[in-house]
C-alpha cells in the first residue's frame, strides 16, 4: 500500500485499503473496519477518483482494457437457486481458506463459467462474489478488445492475464461468447479465433490468486475446449415464482410501507421475467413511493408495470 502512495498509485492504494479493511471486519474488529471504509470514502469524495487498474509506466494501456468497480453487494442481497448458492458458498469457503489449500499443493475453486439470459445475474454474481472475499472487481469487455485492438488483441489478452498475478481481484470476462464461438466455424474472422486459443492457453496456465470469471448469454456458440478450463460451470435461468415472491417481499419491505398485496398474484403474473426485470418493477415502484407519495403506489400500477414489462421481453 506504500508502495502504491508512492507511485500515485490511487486506484491499487484504495484498492488495498479496502482488502486490509476487509480483513479486519472478517477478524471480528468492526469498529476499526468501519473507520477505514469511512476514511477511504471520504479520501474518493474528495478526489475524483479515476476508478481504473493500478498502473505504472508499463502497464498504462490497462487503463483501457479494464474497468475497475467497487462491489457494494454480498450474497445475501441475492435471490438464488438452492444448487447456485452451494455453488457460490463452495467458492467463497476455498478462497476464504486459499493459503490453507495451497500449502497442500491444492488449488481452490477460481474459475468460473456463468452462462444464462440477459438479467439472470450473472454480472451480479461477480459483484457478490468480490463483496464477500473484499476483492476489487474488474470487468473485461471482450467484443471492445477485439474492434479496438484489431491485431493487438493476443497481446492485449496476455496482458490482462499478467495483471491478475500482481493484483488479485475478481476478473470478469464480459460477453464471452464474443470470443467463444467454435473454432471450426469457417465464417469467423481469423482475429476471434486466434484470441480464443490465447485465451485457452492463458486460462490453462494462469497460476495466480485472482478470481476468473466468464459470462455468456450463448453458451451453444462456446467452443467445447472451453468447458474444461473451468473449474464450475453454473446454469442460470428466470426465478421461479417462490423467487418472486422473495424479490417482491424484501425489496417493497425495503420502502417502509406494509402494502396489503397479492404478492402470490404479483409474482404469478410476472413468471417468465428475468431477475434484472423483476429489480426494475421494485424499482419503478419504489420510485412512485419516493416522487410522488404512498397513494400514487398502488397494487393496479405494479401490475401495469408488469404488462408493460411482458411486453417488451
Amino acid at each position: 500500500m506504500i508502495k502504491s502512495f508512492g507511485e500515485g498509485d490511487e486506484s491499487r492504494f484504495y484498492a488495498t485499503a479496502m482488502q486490509i479493511a476487509a480483513a479486519e471486519a472478517r477478524k471480528g474488529h468492526v469498529a476499526i473496519a468501519e473507520e477505514l471504509k469511512k476514511l477511504i470514502d471520504k479520501s474518493k469524495s474528495s478526489k475524483s477518483v479515476v476508478r481504473r487498474l493500478p498502473v505504472n509506466a508499463a502497464q498504462k494501456e490497462l487503463n483501457d482494457l479494464l474497468e475497475l468497480v467497487s462491489p457494494e453487494i454480498k450474497l445475501k442481497d441475492m435471490v438464488l437457486s438452492n444448487e447456485i448458492q452451494e455453488t457460490l458458498a463452495k467458492v467463497i469457503h476455498e478462497q476464504k481458506h486459499l493459503n490453507k489449500l495451497l500449502n497442500h499443493n491444492l488449488q481452490p475453486r477460481r474459475k468460473l463459467l456463468l452462462i444464462g439470459t440477459p438479467g439472470s445475474g450473472k454480472t451480479m454474481t461477480a459483484h457478490a462474489l468480490a463483496g464477500e472475499l473484499g476483492l476489487p472487481l474488474f470487468i473485461i469487455r471482450l467484443d471492445g478488445l477485439i474492434s479496438r485492438y484489431l491485431g493487438e488483441s493476443i497481446a492485449k489478452l496476455r496482458l490482462i492475464f499478467d495483471a491478475m498475478v500482481d493484483f488479485r481481484a475478481v476478473y470478469l470476462f464480459d460477453e464471452f461468447d464474443s470470443i467463444g464461438s467454435t473454432r471450426t466455424q469457417g465464417q469467423e474472422v481469423g482475429e476471434i479465433k486466434r484470441v480464443l486459443n490465447s485465451f485457452l492457453l492463458q486460462i490453462e496456465k494462469d497460476k495466480s490468486n485472482s478470481l476468473i470469471i466468464a459470462a455468456t448469454n450463448l453458451p451453444e456458440s462456446l467452443d467445447t475446449a472451453l468447458f474444461r478450463r473451468f473449474d464450475d460451470i453454473i446454469q442460470y435461468g428466470n426465478p421461479s415464482i417462490n423467487q418472486i415472491h422473495q424479490i417482491f417481499s424484501s425489496r417493497l419491505n425495503e420502502i417502509g410501507l406494509t402494502l396489503d398485496w397479492d404478492l402470490d398474484n404479483l409474482s404469478q403474473l410476472s413468471l417468465g421475467l428475468s431477475y434484472a426485470e423483476v429489480h426494475k418493477i421494485c424499482e419503478d415502484i419504489w420510485k412512485d413511493f419516493l416522487l410522488n407519495g404512498k397513494d400514487y403506489v398502488t397494487e393496479s400500477r405494479a401490475i401495469k408495470y408488469i404488462s408493460v414489462r411482458k411486453r417488451d421481453h
